[in-house]
């Protein structure tokens, strides 16, 4: 399996995620720039962290128009698997991959800390290595994280099991005290309908190893790879 990791003017969480990848989990990877428009040979595309074209005019709203993302919708559609983390969700969300939109933190601050996240989905290609209500820890670090969706939308989202992540308490209660960006019903992840892509403001790539103190992010990668090796044998058994 080959990841890729998009890299924006202003990207800033690249590294991080092509270290887990590579150093961490062992698997191919590469950098993808912003201007390429081929998306060939991969089969995970990961948009990092950061601040894409310097977050001017609104967070992501220059680099959906990047020519890569045409590619990336493309990619998409077809199946392929693509990961958006803190700015790489609010550029998936301005392209239309993924329904809503962000909004400044209800504080109006930059928050940086970590967060706690009950897993509500887990049969998707990125949370199978977690258990169904499972309380992990993940670290945030934004100032446009507030999720916002019309009725409609979030009554479909819930309908279809949608939302993957949700702040939560260290107990797990999905509580107000513990949104830490006014994110409507505690959203911090969603995934499209097809479920091959994933949007999260929290950063797995951010605690992946255990010299880092916890290492809850690593199961959503190890989940992608799970993911594609059950895909492999399906495919090699319908061969015969």
């Amino acid at each position: 399996m080959k990841f890729g990791v998009v890299v924006f003017p202003g990207s800033n969480c690249d590294m991080d995620c092509y270290h887990v990848i590579d150093r961490v989990l062992g698997h191919p990877v590469e950098y993808i720039w912003h201007r390429e428009q081929s998306l060939a040979g991969y089969d995970c595309v990961v948009l990092p962290g950061g601040f894409s074209y310097g977050d001017y005019l609104r967070t992501g709203a220059i680099a959906r128009f990047a020519p890569l993302m045409e590619v990336v919708s493309t990619f998409a559609a077809g199946g392929g698997l693509v990961l958006g983390i803190c700015n790489g969700f609010q550029i998936l969300l301005e392209a239309g991959l993924l329904p809503g939109a962000m909004r400044r933190n209800d504080s109006l601050q930059f928050r940086c800390h970590d967060v706690y996240l009950r897993v509500e989905n887990t049969n998707t290609p990125f949370t199978n290595r977690y258990r169904p209500g499972q309380v992990i820890r993940m670290p945030i670090a934004h100032g446009e994280g507030n999720y916002y969706a019309d009725p409609e939308t979030l009554a479909q989202l819930n309908r279809e099991q949608r939302v993957i992540f949700r702040y939560c308490t260290a107990e797990g209660e999905i509580a107000p005290e513990a949104n830490p960006n006014g994110s409507l019903e505690n959203i911090a992840g969603i995934c499209n309908r097809e479920g091959n892509v994933l949007g999260l403001m929290p950063h797995p790539e951010r605690c992946s190893e255990e010299i880092l103190g916890y290492d809850d992010g690593k199961f959503l990668f190890l989940s992608v790879l799970h993911w594609w090796g059950l895909k492999r044998e399906r495919e090699v058994v319908a061969r015969g």
